[in-house]
Protein backbone atom coordinates (compact mmCIF):
# COMPACT_ATOMS: atom_id res chain seq x y z
CA UNK A 1 0.00 0.00 0.00
CA UNK A 2 1.25 3.50 -0.86
CA UNK A 3 0.35 6.53 1.23
CA UNK A 4 0.82 9.97 -0.34
CA UNK A 5 1.28 13.18 1.61
CA UNK A 6 2.65 16.68 1.23
CA UNK A 7 5.38 16.02 3.77
CA UNK A 8 6.92 13.00 5.48
CA UNK A 9 8.57 13.57 8.86
CA UNK A 10 10.84 10.83 10.17
CA UNK A 11 11.10 11.06 13.95
CA UNK A 12 8.65 12.37 16.54
CA UNK A 13 10.98 13.79 19.15
CA UNK A 14 10.96 17.49 19.92
CA UNK A 15 12.21 18.52 16.47
CA UNK A 16 9.92 16.20 14.53
CA UNK A 17 6.86 17.00 16.64
CA UNK A 18 7.54 20.73 16.32
CA UNK A 19 7.95 20.37 12.56
CA UNK A 20 4.65 18.48 12.33
CA UNK A 21 2.89 21.18 14.36
CA UNK A 22 4.33 24.00 12.24
CA UNK A 23 3.76 22.25 8.91
CA UNK A 24 0.16 21.35 9.79
CA UNK A 25 -0.38 25.01 10.72
CA UNK A 26 0.70 25.84 7.16
CA UNK A 27 -1.97 23.51 5.81
CA UNK A 28 0.40 20.77 4.66
CA UNK A 29 -0.71 17.15 4.73
CA UNK A 30 1.79 15.59 7.11
CA UNK A 31 2.69 11.98 7.89
CA UNK A 32 4.93 11.43 10.93
CA UNK A 33 6.79 8.11 11.17
CA UNK A 34 8.22 7.33 14.60
CA UNK A 35 10.17 4.12 15.20
CA UNK A 36 9.14 3.78 18.85
CA UNK A 37 6.12 4.45 21.02
CA UNK A 38 5.04 7.73 22.66
CA UNK A 39 7.44 9.14 25.27
CA UNK A 40 10.02 6.43 24.60
CA UNK A 41 13.44 6.58 26.26
CA UNK A 42 15.65 5.58 23.33
CA UNK A 43 16.68 8.99 22.02
CA UNK A 44 17.31 12.55 23.16
CA UNK A 45 13.92 14.22 23.72
CA UNK A 46 12.38 12.26 26.57
CA UNK A 47 11.66 13.21 30.16
CA UNK A 48 10.04 15.99 32.12
CA UNK A 49 12.90 18.49 32.49
CA UNK A 50 15.15 20.31 30.04
CA UNK A 51 16.86 23.67 30.45
CA UNK A 52 15.61 26.86 28.88
CA UNK A 53 18.11 29.73 29.16
CA UNK A 54 19.14 32.88 27.37
CA UNK A 55 22.80 32.78 28.47
CA UNK A 56 25.05 32.02 25.51
CA UNK A 57 28.39 33.61 24.63
CA UNK A 58 27.09 33.78 21.04
CA UNK A 59 24.58 36.56 20.19
CA UNK A 60 22.95 34.35 17.53
CA UNK A 61 21.67 31.92 20.13
CA UNK A 62 20.67 34.70 22.51
CA UNK A 63 18.50 36.14 19.76
CA UNK A 64 17.02 32.75 18.88
CA UNK A 65 16.20 31.95 22.50
CA UNK A 66 14.10 35.10 22.64
CA UNK A 67 12.21 34.12 19.51
CA UNK A 68 11.80 30.60 20.84
CA UNK A 69 10.36 31.76 24.15
CA UNK A 70 7.64 33.62 22.27
CA UNK A 71 6.80 30.38 20.42
CA UNK A 72 6.72 28.39 23.66
CA UNK A 73 4.21 30.83 25.12
CA UNK A 74 2.05 30.69 21.99
CA UNK A 75 2.15 26.88 22.10
CA UNK A 76 1.15 26.89 25.77
CA UNK A 77 -1.78 29.18 25.02
CA UNK A 78 -3.04 26.96 22.22
CA UNK A 79 -2.43 23.70 24.08
CA UNK A 80 -3.93 24.99 27.32
CA UNK A 81 -1.13 23.72 29.52
CA UNK A 82 2.11 24.89 31.12
CA UNK A 83 5.23 23.72 29.31
CA UNK A 84 7.87 26.29 30.37
CA UNK A 85 8.36 27.27 34.01
CA UNK A 86 10.76 30.13 34.69
CA UNK A 87 13.12 29.68 37.64
CA UNK A 88 16.01 31.99 36.74
CA UNK A 89 19.53 30.76 36.01
CA UNK A 90 22.91 30.98 37.70
CA UNK A 91 26.20 30.72 35.81
CA UNK A 92 29.40 30.33 37.84
CA UNK A 93 32.94 29.04 37.67
CA UNK A 94 35.80 31.08 36.23
CA UNK A 95 35.96 29.09 32.99
CA UNK A 96 32.27 29.83 32.46
CA UNK A 97 33.32 33.50 32.14
CA UNK A 98 30.29 35.09 33.82
CA UNK A 99 31.46 38.60 32.93
CA UNK A 100 31.55 37.77 29.22
CA UNK A 101 28.10 36.16 29.39
CA UNK A 102 26.78 39.24 31.18
CA UNK A 103 28.20 41.52 28.49
CA UNK A 104 26.64 39.49 25.67
CA UNK A 105 23.25 39.28 27.35
CA UNK A 106 23.04 42.96 28.19
CA UNK A 107 24.22 43.95 24.71
CA UNK A 108 21.37 41.82 23.36
CA UNK A 109 18.87 43.52 25.66
CA UNK A 110 18.44 40.62 28.11
CA UNK A 111 18.44 41.75 31.76
CA UNK A 112 21.19 40.08 33.79
CA UNK A 113 23.04 40.66 37.06
CA UNK A 114 26.65 40.11 38.10
CA UNK A 115 26.90 39.25 41.79
CA UNK A 116 29.85 38.91 44.15
CA UNK A 117 30.11 35.37 45.44
CA UNK A 118 29.02 36.40 48.94
CA UNK A 119 25.83 37.99 47.62
CA UNK A 120 25.14 34.85 45.57
CA UNK A 121 25.71 32.68 48.65
CA UNK A 122 23.19 34.69 50.62
CA UNK A 123 20.60 34.39 47.86
CA UNK A 124 21.16 30.67 47.15
CA UNK A 125 22.60 29.16 50.35
CA UNK A 126 22.19 25.62 49.00
CA UNK A 127 24.99 26.29 46.45
CA UNK A 128 28.63 26.79 47.52
CA UNK A 129 30.14 29.71 45.60
CA UNK A 130 33.43 29.95 47.49
CA UNK A 131 36.33 30.94 45.27
CA UNK A 132 34.34 31.31 42.07
CA UNK A 133 34.60 35.07 41.75
CA UNK A 134 31.55 36.71 40.25
CA UNK A 135 28.26 34.93 39.55
CA UNK A 136 25.84 35.80 36.76
CA UNK A 137 22.08 35.56 37.14
CA UNK A 138 19.34 36.13 34.61
CA UNK A 139 15.66 35.66 35.32
CA UNK A 140 14.54 34.63 31.84
CA UNK A 141 15.41 30.96 32.22
CA UNK A 142 13.78 27.82 33.52
CA UNK A 143 12.58 24.30 32.85
CA UNK A 144 10.82 22.77 29.85
CA UNK A 145 8.70 19.61 29.90
CA UNK A 146 9.63 17.64 26.74
CA UNK A 147 7.18 14.75 27.14
CA UNK A 148 4.20 17.07 27.53
CA UNK A 149 5.46 19.41 24.80
CA UNK A 150 5.81 16.59 22.28
CA UNK A 151 2.37 15.24 23.17
CA UNK A 152 0.83 18.72 22.84
CA UNK A 153 2.44 19.47 19.48
CA UNK A 154 1.44 16.11 18.02
CA UNK A 155 -2.09 16.46 19.37
CA UNK A 156 -2.47 19.88 17.78
CA UNK A 157 -0.91 18.68 14.53
CA UNK A 158 -3.29 15.71 14.45
CA UNK A 159 -6.24 18.04 14.97
CA UNK A 160 -5.14 19.76 11.75
CA UNK A 161 -4.99 16.52 9.82
CA UNK A 162 -1.51 15.15 10.51
CA UNK A 163 -1.20 11.36 10.43
CA UNK A 164 1.09 10.36 13.32
CA UNK A 165 2.26 6.76 13.36
CA UNK A 166 4.16 5.33 16.31
CA UNK A 167 6.03 2.01 16.28
CA UNK A 168 6.66 2.52 12.57
CA UNK A 169 10.40 2.44 11.88
CA UNK A 170 11.53 3.63 8.47
CA UNK A 171 13.52 0.89 6.78
CA UNK A 172 14.66 2.82 3.70
CA UNK A 173 14.59 6.35 2.35
CA UNK A 174 15.09 7.15 -1.31
CA UNK A 175 14.75 9.96 -3.79
CA UNK A 176 12.11 9.51 -6.47
CA UNK A 177 10.93 11.51 -9.49
CA UNK A 178 8.13 12.96 -7.38
CA UNK A 179 10.26 13.68 -4.32
CA UNK A 180 11.01 11.23 -1.51
CA UNK A 181 9.93 7.69 -0.68
CA UNK A 182 10.00 6.11 2.77
CA UNK A 183 9.34 2.42 3.25
CA UNK A 184 8.34 0.67 6.46
CA UNK A 185 7.64 -2.98 7.14
CA UNK A 186 4.17 -2.76 5.68
CA UNK A 187 3.75 0.42 3.64
CA UNK A 188 5.34 2.91 1.29
CA UNK A 189 5.04 6.66 1.85
CA UNK A 190 5.56 9.23 -0.89
CA UNK A 191 5.81 13.02 -0.64
CA UNK A 192 7.57 15.88 -2.41
CA UNK A 193 9.71 16.36 0.70
CA UNK A 194 10.86 14.23 3.63
CA UNK A 195 12.18 15.74 6.85
CA UNK A 196 14.69 13.56 8.68
CA UNK A 197 14.54 14.57 12.34
CA UNK A 198 15.69 11.27 13.74
CA UNK A 199 18.43 12.38 16.12
CA UNK A 200 21.13 9.74 16.47
CA UNK A 201 19.58 7.75 13.59
CA UNK A 202 19.98 10.60 11.10
CA UNK A 203 23.30 9.56 9.54
CA UNK A 204 22.35 5.95 8.73
CA UNK A 205 18.98 7.04 7.35
CA UNK A 206 20.57 9.58 5.01
CA UNK A 207 23.57 7.47 4.05
CA UNK A 208 24.11 7.79 0.31
CA UNK A 209 21.40 10.46 -0.01
CA UNK A 210 22.89 13.58 1.58
CA UNK A 211 26.52 14.44 2.34
CA UNK A 212 26.65 15.12 6.07
CA UNK A 213 29.48 16.56 8.14
CA UNK A 214 31.00 14.31 10.81
CA UNK A 215 28.46 13.63 13.54
CA UNK A 216 29.42 12.03 16.85
CA UNK A 217 26.81 10.15 18.88
CA UNK A 218 27.51 9.84 22.59
CA UNK A 219 25.69 8.28 25.51
CA UNK A 220 25.23 10.81 28.28
CA UNK A 221 24.21 10.30 31.90
CA UNK A 222 21.97 12.35 34.17
CA UNK A 223 21.50 11.92 37.91
CA UNK A 224 18.83 13.09 40.35
CA UNK A 225 19.64 14.13 43.92
CA UNK A 226 17.22 14.62 46.78
CA UNK A 227 17.34 17.55 49.20
CA UNK A 228 19.85 16.98 52.01
CA UNK A 229 18.40 15.50 55.22
CA UNK A 230 16.64 18.16 57.23
CA UNK A 231 16.65 20.56 54.30
CA UNK A 232 13.27 21.42 52.81
CA UNK A 233 12.98 21.41 49.01
CA UNK A 234 14.37 24.70 47.76
CA UNK A 235 13.20 26.77 44.78
CA UNK A 236 16.28 25.88 42.75
CA UNK A 237 17.29 27.95 39.75
CA UNK A 238 18.83 26.17 36.83
CA UNK A 239 22.61 26.46 36.96
CA UNK A 240 25.71 25.88 34.88
CA UNK A 241 29.14 25.48 36.45
CA UNK A 242 32.37 25.31 34.50
CA UNK A 243 35.74 25.48 36.19
CA UNK A 244 37.85 24.19 33.31
CA UNK A 245 37.78 20.57 34.42
CA UNK A 246 34.14 19.78 33.65
CA UNK A 247 30.97 21.46 32.39
CA UNK A 248 28.06 20.59 34.68
CA UNK A 249 24.46 21.71 34.67
CA UNK A 250 21.54 21.33 37.05
CA UNK A 251 17.81 22.01 37.11
CA UNK A 252 14.68 21.03 39.01
CA UNK A 253 14.11 17.39 38.09
CA UNK A 254 10.38 17.37 37.44
CA UNK A 255 8.54 14.05 37.43
CA UNK A 256 11.73 12.18 36.60
CA UNK A 257 13.31 13.02 39.95
CA UNK A 258 11.27 10.46 41.85
CA UNK A 259 11.23 12.43 45.10
CA UNK A 260 9.96 15.93 45.98
CA UNK A 261 12.51 18.64 45.30
CA UNK A 262 14.94 16.42 43.39
CA UNK A 263 17.51 18.22 41.25
CA UNK A 264 18.74 16.80 37.95
CA UNK A 265 22.47 17.13 37.27
CA UNK A 266 24.50 16.11 34.26
CA UNK A 267 27.67 16.78 32.31
CA UNK A 268 27.63 18.53 28.96
CA UNK A 269 31.05 17.12 28.12
CA UNK A 270 30.94 14.30 25.54
CA UNK A 271 30.29 10.87 27.00
CA UNK A 272 31.06 7.45 25.57
CA UNK A 273 30.88 7.32 21.77
CA UNK A 274 28.22 4.95 20.49
CA UNK A 275 25.54 4.61 17.83
CA UNK A 276 21.77 4.71 18.06
CA UNK A 277 21.62 0.96 17.65
CA UNK A 278 24.56 0.02 19.85
CA UNK A 279 24.06 2.13 22.97
CA UNK A 280 23.88 -0.04 26.09
CA UNK A 281 21.94 2.24 28.52
CA UNK A 282 24.49 1.46 31.24
CA UNK A 283 25.55 4.30 33.52
CA UNK A 284 29.24 5.12 33.43
CA UNK A 285 30.56 4.66 37.00
CA UNK A 286 33.22 7.32 36.42
CA UNK A 287 30.55 9.85 35.38
CA UNK A 288 28.47 8.97 38.44
CA UNK A 289 31.46 9.54 40.70
CA UNK A 290 32.37 12.86 39.07
CA UNK A 291 28.85 14.19 39.46
CA UNK A 292 28.53 12.82 43.00
CA UNK A 293 31.82 14.52 43.94
CA UNK A 294 30.60 17.79 42.40
CA UNK A 295 27.41 17.62 44.47
CA UNK A 296 29.39 16.91 47.63
CA UNK A 297 31.75 19.80 46.89
CA UNK A 298 29.41 22.49 45.56
CA UNK A 299 25.79 21.69 46.47
CA UNK A 300 25.31 21.42 50.25
CA UNK A 301 21.55 21.56 49.77
CA UNK A 302 21.55 18.09 48.21
CA UNK A 303 22.26 14.60 49.51
CA UNK A 304 25.26 13.46 47.42
CA UNK A 305 23.84 9.96 46.89
CA UNK A 306 21.82 9.91 43.64
CA UNK A 307 18.24 8.72 43.93
CA UNK A 308 17.75 8.17 40.21
CA UNK A 309 19.86 7.97 37.07
CA UNK A 310 19.29 7.60 33.35
CA UNK A 311 21.05 7.85 30.01
CA UNK A 312 20.26 9.65 26.77
CA UNK A 313 21.90 10.30 23.43
CA UNK A 314 23.62 13.42 22.16
CA UNK A 315 24.42 13.90 18.47
CA UNK A 316 27.28 16.38 18.21
CA UNK A 317 28.43 18.53 15.33
CA UNK A 318 32.02 19.72 15.46
CA UNK A 319 31.09 23.25 16.52
CA UNK A 320 27.77 22.41 18.26
CA UNK A 321 25.76 24.43 15.74
CA UNK A 322 22.56 22.86 14.46
CA UNK A 323 21.99 21.46 10.97
CA UNK A 324 18.74 22.75 9.45
CA UNK A 325 18.92 22.64 5.68
CA UNK A 326 17.36 21.39 2.47
CA UNK A 327 20.44 20.77 0.35
CA UNK A 328 20.08 21.88 -3.25
CA UNK A 329 16.36 22.34 -2.84
CA UNK A 330 16.10 18.55 -3.08
CA UNK A 331 13.61 16.17 -1.50
CA UNK A 332 15.28 15.91 1.93
CA UNK A 333 15.32 18.34 4.84
CA UNK A 334 18.09 17.58 7.32
CA UNK A 335 16.93 18.50 10.82
CA UNK A 336 19.57 17.90 13.44
CA UNK A 337 19.11 20.48 16.23
CA UNK A 338 21.66 18.54 18.16
CA UNK A 339 24.75 18.77 20.35
CA UNK A 340 22.66 18.62 23.50
CA UNK A 341 21.24 22.14 23.49
CA UNK A 342 18.42 22.04 20.97
CA UNK A 343 15.43 21.37 23.23
CA UNK A 344 14.90 25.01 24.23
CA UNK A 345 14.51 26.01 20.58
CA UNK A 346 12.00 23.31 19.59
CA UNK A 347 8.96 25.32 18.44
CA UNK A 348 11.15 27.81 16.57
CA UNK A 349 13.12 25.00 14.95
CA UNK A 350 9.83 23.45 13.90
CA UNK A 351 8.98 26.65 12.04
CA UNK A 352 12.40 26.67 10.36
CA UNK A 353 11.92 23.05 9.26
CA UNK A 354 8.40 23.65 7.96
CA UNK A 355 9.67 26.66 6.04
CA UNK A 356 12.42 24.62 4.40
CA UNK A 357 9.91 21.93 3.47
CA UNK A 358 7.68 24.58 1.88
CA UNK A 359 10.56 25.94 -0.20
CA UNK A 360 11.63 28.89 1.95
CA UNK A 361 15.37 29.70 2.11
CA UNK A 362 17.40 28.69 5.15
CA UNK A 363 16.76 31.01 8.09
CA UNK A 364 20.33 30.85 9.39
CA UNK A 365 23.29 30.30 7.08
CA UNK A 366 25.33 28.87 9.95
CA UNK A 367 22.92 25.97 10.10
CA UNK A 368 23.32 24.98 6.45
CA UNK A 369 25.28 21.93 5.37
CA UNK A 370 27.55 24.19 3.33
CA UNK A 371 28.60 26.01 6.50
CA UNK A 372 29.33 22.74 8.29
CA UNK A 373 31.20 21.24 5.35
CA UNK A 374 33.27 24.35 4.57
Amino acid sequence: MTVRADLIIVGAGLAGAAAAYAAANRGLGVVVLEAFGPAHRNGSSHGSARIFRRAYPDPLYVRLTGQSEQRWRALEAEAGEDLLTLTGAVDFGRAREPEQLHNVLTECGVPADLLPEQAAAERWPFIDFRGVGRVMYHADAGVLDPDRAIAAMLRLATARGADVRFDTPVETLAAAPGGAVATTAGETFEAPVAVVAAGAWIAPLLDGLVALPPLTVTQQQVFHFAPAPGTPPEPWPIFIHFDGSGYRYGLPGGRDGGVPGAVKIGEHDPGQATTAGDRDFRIDPAARERVRAFVADRLPGLDPAPVNEASCLYTWTANEDFILDRPGGGPFVVASPCSGHGAKFAPLIGEFIAGLAAGDPAQEQRFTLAAHLA
